[in-house]
């Protein structure tokens, strides 16, 4: 067996084994799971202060469909333990978070800010309607995205988070309640093209008028698209993408949508999850009862998509494999109540067309737009023709 073939074996046997041990995992804690956590009915009733810290703390998982405060813990330890290390040039930092960049204290920062102001202007929308809303957009969007492209700096982070909260925000959830639920459409498409247009008309503006930012794109060494998409990846000439790395960056692509893209991230982030559902399971993915089958397709979408584009990892850098985790896979499981056909279709078809669809739309971005929005975009179109396909296979109708 040839070395290239060799390493791609080995590669799908390492992808193989990670989705056993996570179907093990899931089946063991789900069957010895308690009920000692409050449930998900409780923290949207936003009836206490404790009910609006878990919510707002949830809202930190939200992306990838968890919605609990556990999860969220656990993803914050694991990237700030990443960036202490990371501080203290530790070998065992992982990925360099937020792509490098020494901006993660500042994206932290931004994102939250933004998710603080953003639940203090729409809060009162969960109340009002009794059900979910999302408050959550801000903390995976533009905040991060304006740290990204202009830099560090009070000025900047505040800016990113006033221009998600009352842009983005908003943007969301007139998508979401006027169109997505009317069309009877995954609330993910409405998510994220809020995101999207949000983000087209704040970083326009600032564009636009430079003096609402004092900066400029060309004064922050940020990376063109044509050299790539989102990041640089550490020591690119030394990387190994082998089996190790294809681990590493399963579990990265797990924290990827908020900006961290660190294996210690993702790795906390899981633990958290996996913690919420053993004290239990309807505290997470909005007491649904189907965390387990989401946490699966979730695990073999990332698999694929990695094996499916390793290629392309090694030749531009970075490639948006994370896209299929936080939408495509958990949403086709929720539309489908956790179908076997839901778990692999939606896995495999979200892997092999989100990526290179985010890869082209980012491509025609201007070069003041970030490309994320790209990756948000492919989202909403991948999840809504997936969504499609699985409901024309004739066993679900």
């Amino acid at each position: 067996m040839e070395k290239k073939d060799s390493l791609w074996f080995y590669n799908l046997l390492t992808v193989t084994t990670a989705i056993l041990v996570v179907v093990f995992m899931v089946q063991f804690i789900t069957q010895n799971a308690l009920k000692l956590w409050p449930d998900y009915t409780s923290m949207q009733s936003l009836s206490s202060p404790i009910a609006w810290i878990r919510w707002i703390l949830g809202d930190m998982s939200e992306a990838q469909f968890y919605k609990s405060e556990l999860a969220s813990l656990g993803l914050l330890i694991g990237a700030i333990t990443a960036h202490m290390a990371s501080v203290r040039k530790k070998n065992w930092k992982g990925f360099d978070l937020s792509y490098g960049t020494g901006l993660f204290p500042w994206i932290l920062f931004s994102s939250t800010l933004g998710l603080i102001l953003s639940n203090i202007l729409w809060g009162w929308t969960v109340i009002k309607t009794d059900q979910w809303q999302p408050t959550f957009v801000t903390f995976v969007s533009l905040p991060a995205a304006v740290v990204l492209m202009y830099g560090r700096g009070l000025k900047v982070a505040c800016v990113g988070a006033v221009s998600g909260a009352i842009l983005v925000a908003p943007s969301s959830l007139l998508l979401v309640n006027y169109v997505c639920m009317p069309l009877n459409l995954p609330n993910i498409i409405g998510n994220v093209s809020g995101m999207a247009l949000g983000s087209l008309i704040a970083l326009f503006l600032l564009h636009k008028y430079p003096t609402l930012i004092a900066q400029s794109i060309e004064q922050n060494n940020t990376s063109s698209k044509e050299e790539d998409l989102q990041s640089k990846t550490t020591n690119l000439t030394t990387q190994k993408y082998g089996p190790t790395w294809t681990i590493r960056r399963m579990l990265a692509d797990f924290s990827e949508s908020q900006f961290f893209a660190n294996e210690l991230a993702g790795l906390g982030y899981l633990i958290g999850v996996f913690f919420a559902i053993y004290l239990n399971p309807l505290s997470i993915a909005y007491g649904s009862g189907l965390i387990g089958k989401i946490l699966i397709a979730q695990v073999l979408s990332a698999g694929i998509a990695i094996l499916v584009w390793r290629k392309k990892w090694e030749l531009y850098g970075w490639y948006p494999t994370y896209i299929p985790i936080s939408s495509v896979a958990p949403a086709a499981v929720l539309v489908y109540q956790g179908s076997l056909i839901s778990i692999i279709v939606g896995a495999v078809l979200g892997a092999i067309l989100a990526p290179p669809l985010a890869r082209k739309l980012s491509l025609l971005l201007a070069n003041y737009q970030h490309p994320y929005i790209g990756n948000v975009l492919s989202m909403a179109v991948t999840t809504l023709l997936t969504v499609g396909v699985i409901g024309l296979i004739p066993t679900l109708s």
